[in-house]
């Protein structure tokens, strides 16, 4: 059955009102795309990243009322253009066709795989996660996500407890989990966040009481292992309390960096950890420091 997809192109301060204007009107989801290929440099965990150009896209059943949807949108926002406002009909068929054709496995470092679910494992005896682009935050396509898991697959981390923090998907905390962890923490402050990772732990068959996500705020021991894979502002502003987690000797990793800022970041963690040299992949970059 089709689906009739409503695209808007807007500026950050519109962005927002857009989308709950759409929703408003019975968008079924809608999604926030970047208008204009720019990183974004700043944002808090777990918020929606916001463009200077901004593509609002909306997903209306077949038989919504889109004449009324755009009357609605045009009088909310009347300083709309025609080029602004793109409406496509689009089948299921095609959204299952394009996720499975650019969802493949893919291999990190020398045990960790990322299979969609609709395939079996190329390597059935290799550490195999398997994810649902459907609920996935991230699914290790990106270079920080890439830098964290390799970082992973390399570690030891039998007996370990380990902290995933702005856990998204939950794809660094099933990896760890996977990887031997004895106890697997995943904090991230939005709500689908916690239900995306809780999905996709069940999906990989983690324990309960292996892997638990909460939202920020629980006291839990400190962790041999923390990956904050977020972005360098929040990481700064996160500096004392990602460090008090993190036990005397144990390990930090973090990445969502660019390398513009890795200076700063490494002056806001070098007081309390024993940093390492950064690790680069295109403009991204991964750094870890060692508990003073």
């Amino acid at each position: 059955m089709p689906w009739q997809q409503l695209t808007v192109s807007v500026n950050e301060e519109t962005a927002a009102l857009v989308e709950d204007q759409l929703c408003d009107s019975g968008a079924v989801s809608v999604t926030l795309m970047d208008g204009e290929d720019q990183p974004v440099f700043q944002v808090d965990p777990g918020s929606t990243p916001i463009w200077q150009k901004t593509q609002v896209q909306g997903l209306f059943e077949h038989d919504a009322d889109m004449d009324e949807v755009l009357r609605a949108l045009r009088q909310h926002f009347p300083a709309l253009a025609d080029a602004d406002i793109a409406l496509e009909e689009v089948q299921d068929a095609e959204w299952e066709r394009v996720c499975m054709q650019d969802f493949k496995p893919m291999r990190f470092g020398k045990r960790v795989w990322i299979c969609p679910s609709w395939e079996s494992p190329p390597e059935p005896d290799a550490v195999n996660i398997l994810l649902d682009p459907g609920l996935a935050f991230g699914t290790g396509t990106h270079p920080t996500t890439a830098l964290c898991l390799e970082w992973l697959d390399e570690q030891d981390l039998q007996d370990t407890l380990v902290i995933d923090y702005g856990c998204g998907s939950g794809i660094l905390a099933i990896a760890a989990a996977k990887l031997g962890a004895r106890r697997v923490i995943g904090v991230d402050n939005d709500p689908q966040a916690i239900l995306a990772s809780e999905s996709n732990r069940e999906l990989n068959g983690v324990s309960p009481e292996v892997m638990t996500v909460h939202l920020p705020g629980e006291s839990h021991p400190q962790a041999d292992v923390l990956v904050a894979n977020i972005l360098a502002g929040p990481l700064e502003e996160l500096t004392p309390i990602l460090s008090a987690l993190v036990k005397p000797g144990g390990k930090l990793i973090l990445s969502g960096v660019l390398s513009q800022q890795t200076q700063s970041l490494l002056r806001s963690y070098e007081d309390a950890f024993v940093m390492t040299a950064p690790v680069l992949r295109d403009e991204w970059v991964r750094v870890g420091g060692v508990r003073r």
